[in-house]
């Protein structure tokens, strides 16, 4: 989808009185679309997923698109506070129950927002992983909104031409080895041949449960 096409399908989902936002990781491959919002002129809010365990640089980072762009970024929680989000034992969860760290941080917060808005714009692709090959570009999230995914089809290359042809900000971890950057205690530096590696390594796990409890195929 072409840059005035996706501006053009906001358009008419704000004509027809839809309520939109928009979530990001705020890592470097997410800027593009956030500055297609951002030009669009259209008043759409923009939310951080802010678990508790982002890395301080993208916090930074995000504050710094905020003041580049013009844009109000969001942040929303989970109802759980960090320092009660422990097992049993006392270890903290994402030490010992990724999944649910991931529910209570990004899923019921996202469902919050689905409550209350029509349209969640992301900016998944396809090339990321097996699971976001199969999802198509218009999908129903649940709690009755749909999801919408502008870049789909975009390819690395094309998300870092538009970022050299505006001359957009990098996350500041990238020049580090970080090209897939989560929550602090579950990223590392990326491997040679799969950025998605450096997520969650060593767990049977790819994914926050964004992009498979909040859709359906």
């Amino acid at each position: 989808m072409q840059v005035e096409e996706i501006i053009e399908n906001i358009n008419k989902l704000k004509n027809e009185g839809k309520s939109l936002f928009v979530t990001s990781s705020f890592q470097t491959h997410s800027i593009p679309l956030i500055h297609i919002i951002a030009r669009s002129g259209l008043d759409i809010p923009v939310y951080c997923l802010n678990t508790g365990f982002l890395f301080p640089e993208t916090l930074a980072f995000k504050d710094e698109l905020a003041k580049e762009f013009d844009i109000e970024i969001r942040s929303i929680f989970s109802d759980i506070p960090k320092i009660q989000q422990r097992d049993s034992l006392g270890n903290m969860l994402f030490t010992s129950n990724p999944d649910y760290c991931c529910q209570i941080n990004k899923v019921k917060p996202t469902e919050n927002l689905l409550k209350t808005h029509d349209v969640w714009i992301n900016g998944v692709r396809r090339d990321q992983n097996a699971n976001r090959k199969t999802m198509k570009t218009f999908q129903t999230a649940g709690q009755g909104a749909m999801r919408f995914h502008p870049m789909l089809e975009w390819s690395g290359k094309n998300i870092f031409d538009y970022i050299k042809k505006h001359n957009l900000p990098r996350h500041p971890l990238d020049e580090k080895g970080y090209s897939s950057i989560g929550c602090e205690p579950c990223t590392r530096k990326a491997m040679p041949n799969d950025a998605r590696e450096a997520r969650w390594f060593g767990m049977n796990k790819t994914e926050c449960g964004l992009h498979t409890d909040l859709v359906e195929k």
